[in-house]
C-alpha cells in the first residue's frame, strides 16, 4: 500500500490544506485508532474524501493529533503533497 502520511496537531475548527500535485487523490484525516486500522487494512473512518482540485481542505472536528494520509487508492499514478495546518481565529 503506498500512501504519503503527515501528522498535525490541531484544535478544533483548524483548517488542514493539502496542495496536491499530480494526480487527483484521496487525503484522510484520521485519528491514531483509524490510521492503525487502515494500515492493517481494516475497515476505517476519516474525514476528507476524494479531491479532483487543490487545495483540499478538511476540518479538524476536535483537538488532537491527527493523521493525514494522501493515496491514489486504486488509481494509476503519482502525487505529491503539502500539508499546511491554518489555525481558527
Amino acid at each position: 500500500m503506498n500512501f504519503l502520511h503527515y501528522e498535525v496537531s490541531a484544535q478544533s475548527g483548524d483548517v488542514i490544506q493539502v496542495l496536491l500535485a499530480g494526480n487527483a487523490a484521496y487525503v484522510r484525516l484520521m485519528d491514531d485508532n483509524n490510521f492503525h486500522r487502515y494500515r492493517s487494512g481494516q475497515h476505517f473512518q476519516f474525514y476528507g474524501g476524494y479531491f479532483k482540485q487543490s487545495p483540499a481542505i478538511v476540518n479538524a472536528p476536535s483537538a488532537g493529533r491527527w493523521h493525514v494520509v494522501v493515496d491514489l487508492a486504486d488509481q494509476v499514478g503519482r502525487v505529491n503533497a503539502e500539508v499546511r495546518l491554518l489555525r481558527s481565529a
